[in-house]
């Protein structure tokens, strides 16, 4: 672009505010191309989006109901993985609170999970708010991306793996039935298993050259493992807060929205110069 072209358009008052600081988040929904909002069809039967969270590992979901359209929706394979999905909570002590289902109706899966993975920040994230001619910026202190979670269809194939061992096992062909009137073919020798030794944790030490102190890596990835699976044990013990959602459009969203924007004036003094910036500044 020339230099001519490069002009100023405006001139913007900046308002900076941390009455939100450390609760001001961005979440951001990679694979949703439109806005996260309840199905019309399953608005119109009284269902909302919630939300849970786990303090502790900071792990936020955020259940969207589904849309139960016949033509978008396979009712039948929503019962399979319901169930499937019951399990799985079950077995990760997931379970939320449970909703009253009727005597012998079963399971549906009624809603997408969008689960939270935190996003490391590159530098100082801000919200930026444009009111009257004047921009209001709010610190973000933490960044989170939501994906759905299908750890259900692990139970789903596992089932599905069964069934088809199971069938296998009774409809493998093995050639014609043998003939009542011959004698009975010998066994088979069986092979004789090695004995496996016992899994042994093995000591690694590394010494430098030119320094007799070594350095002591004990258990190798047996302790990343270790610390590994006690992070997810720690997870799934943890018991989930439930949160309310409020969507756009609603009294509560359009109150934050409006505290957004600051009716504080006092003028800040800048007291850093040119020098302590450059020094800040990593590299130089």
């Amino acid at each position: 672009m020339d230099a001519e072209e490069d002009r100023i358009v405006a001139l913007l008052p900046i308002h900076l505010s941390n009455i939100h600081s450390p609760h001001l988040q961005l979440h951001q929904f990679p694979l949703h191309t439109r806005p996260l909002q309840v199905p019309p069809s399953a608005a119109a039967s009284g269902k909302r989006i919630r939300a849970r969270l786990k303090v502790n590992v900071k792990r936020l979901e955020v259940h969207v109901p589904v849309d139960t359209r016949p033509e978008v929706w396979n009712a039948d394979k929503s019962k399979d993985l319901g169930s499937a999905r019951q399990v799985d909570d079950r077995e990760k002590n997931q379970e939320q609170t449970k909703a009253k289902q009727k005597e012998g109706e079963e399971p549906k899966l009624s809603e997408v999970r969008l689960r939270s993975d935190p996003v490391p920040q590159v530098g100082a994230y801000v919200l930026g708010a444009v009111r009257d001619g004047r921009l209001h910026l709010h610190p973000i202190s933490e960044t989170h991306q939501f994906r759905p979670t299908l750890t259900y269809m692990d139970i789903l194939t596992r089932k599905t793996r069964r069934r088809a061992g199971a069938g296998s096992d009774e409809d493998s062909d093995d050639g014609p039935p043998p003939d009542p009137d011959e004698p009975a073919p010998a066994p088979a020798p069986k092979k004789e298993k090695k004995a496996i030794g016992d899994a042994k944790e093995v000591q690694v030490a590394v010494r430098k050259n030119g320094d007799d102190r070594p350095l002591q890596l004990g258990g190798g990835l047996t302790t990343v493992r270790r610390e590994m699976l006690s992070q997810i044990r720690a997870e799934e013990d943890e018991k989930w807060e439930d949160l309310q959602y409020y969507d756009i459009g609603t009294e509560e969203c359009r109150g934050t929205l409006e505290s957004l924007v600051s009716k504080n004036s006092e003028i800040l003094e800048c007291k850093s110069d040119i020098t302590n910036i450059l020094k800040s500044i990593k590299g130089l």
